[in-house]
């Protein structure tokens, strides 16, 4: 049997900490839940399996991710639409410039501009990497129905959008 990631609670004096009730309890399984989620994640990189597993880091992922579905953009865009610095942006694209997953086009409307672009190599290497990693959620899901896939994606989803907009209300200025 897999190891469950449970804790027994205790105070700091040693002694039984009081026992959580209703929503906090919920919570407090929820909190714990992300928490070992977000180490698995992180030591199996949900990489994929085969030769491609682990084989491309989060940020390089998602930013292909975003150029292969919103199409060429600059980095403010990109950086916008991904809720981070623009200087985080050109320093996680330039390897993949340097690689040439990413090309640096002219703006069509101002020559002076920079866009990014997903190359051809970048499309046939992020679909390797998205098929390795699709094959894994096949695996680790195989005993789930389609619904319970579903629901599960859809909880997900809104979770990560609840994080983020809670994240850009407490990046906003002040209104005043």
């Amino acid at each position: 049997m897999p190891p469950q990631d449970m804790t027994t609670a205790a105070s700091p004096s040693g002694g039984a900490a009081p026992e959580p009730t209703g929503s906090e309890h919920v919570l407090d399984a929820l909190q714990h839940q992300v928490a070992v989620f977000a180490r698995r994640a992180e030591q199996t990189r949900l990489g994929g399996v085969g030769q491609v597993r682990n084989s491309m880091d989060r940020a390089a992922y998602l930013l292909l991710n975003r150029l292969d579905r919103e199409g060429p953009m600059g980095v403010k865009a990109l950086a916008a639409g991904m809720g981070i610095d623009s200087s985080t942006v050109t320093r996680q694209v330039a390897p993949l410039v340097d690689t040439g997953l990413v090309k640096r086009t002219s703006h069509p409307e101002d020559g002076r501009a920079v866009v990014l672009q997903l190359s051809p190599r970048g499309q046939a290497r992020l679909e390797e990497v998205r098929s390795s990693r699709r094959e894994l959620m096949t695996q680790v899901t195989d005993s789930w129905t389609a619904e319970e896939r579903e629901t599960f994606c859809a909880l997900l989803t809104r979770f990560n959008t609840s994080l983020a907009a809670r994240q850009t209300a407490h990046q906003a200025p002040p209104a005043g």
